[in-house]
């Protein structure tokens, strides 16, 4: 459904995108998963039509997102990580104003967002300005779904909200997913690669590895323990000086060590940084996750 290859842009001196090559499936719900300035919201302004790759080729539904542009923005739903729906007019307003954007009307496609609307028809006559967060969030997907597009572009759209509206959103494109739409979204949230059909990693503009969620996590291939002790900052230290270890970082309340070998015992760890002075130590195995495999990646 989407085809990107060897996509590159530029800004000045900066790279923000260098060589991209993906291949999206139709009605995948797929993820480009990346910290801030990786590069993911100008892979999605390109896929948008609203940026002009500097080299490659993306095509849609096997249109060019330059040579076919007018073509694309008729069956793409596009919500921009910046909330950028008009405050001053209100919910109903908003969404009879997109409709009339994509040549439909509301009542035509009400039906298609009624699931994500109807929790918004208590305040269809409100101030989007005055809306909550989560609220936003449901008039902007509606917005971007009124006039039932085929492709959904989402660039972080749970930025900023609550932890129940973020479990929303994403039940809300698992049914949106099931009706046939295909959908890219990008997220900074590690955790929210799970949600996902296939994700692609994504630092300082390339790519570094796409592939089920799960399967990224089964392949980690390292030893990995959550250690804690009484100073956090020597911990660290003590950790990085380990001739075993391949890395050691901040994980919550705990450190993830990475360890060289097939296999290490978490024993040994310990012994070791109470060699060093330690205090409070606690060492054990570790449930990987998609952030670990990041900065494993990363690291490679």
């Amino acid at each position: 459904m989407i085809s990107i290859r060897d996509v590159s842009k530029a800004f000045g001196k900066h790279q923000a995108l260098s060589d991209v090559g993906l291949e999206i499936e139709r009605d995948e719900l797929f993820g480009v998963i990346g910290p801030d300035g990786a590069g993911k919201t100008t892979l999605i302004r390109i896929l948008a039509t609203l940026l002009l790759p500097d080299g490659g080729e993306v095509r849609i539904d096997g249109l060019d997102v330059v040579d076919d542009y007018r073509a694309l923005r008729r069956i793409l739903g596009y919500m921009p990580g910046r909330f950028s729906l008009y405050p001053d007019l209100s919910v109903w307003e908003n969404l009879e104003f997109f409709a009339r954007v994509f040549g439909t009307t509301v009542e035509e496609g009400y039906e298609w967002i009624r699931p994500i609307f109807e929790q918004l028809e208590p305040f269809r006559g409100r101030r989007v300005g005055a809306l909550s967060g989560g609220m936003k969030q449901k008039l902007a997907l509606s917005c971007a779904l009124i006039h039932h597009p085929s492709v959904l572009l989402l660039d972080e759209p749970t930025t900023g909200v609550d932890a129940v509206s973020r479990r929303e959103f994403w039940q809300n494109l698992d049914a949106i997913k099931s009706a046939g739409v295909t959908i890219f979204v990008s997220t900074p949230y590690m955790d929210e690669a799970r949600r996902c059909d296939r994700v692609a990693l994504i630092q300082e503009g390339r790519i570094l590895e796409v592939d089920r969620p799960d399967d990224l996590v089964r392949r980690f291939g390292r030893p990995l323990f959550a250690v804690r002790a009484d100073r956090r900052l020597a911990l660290l230290d003590a950790l990085r000086e380990h001739p075993h270890v391949h890395a050691a970082y901040p994980f919550g309340e705990t450190v993830h060590v990475v360890d060289r070998r097939p296999s290490a015992d978490p024993r040994e760890v310990a012994h070791y940084l109470r060699e060093r002075g330690l205090t409070g130590v606690e060492v054990v195995p570790a449930e990987v996750t998609i952030e670990d495999v990041f900065i494993d990646r990363m690291q490679s």
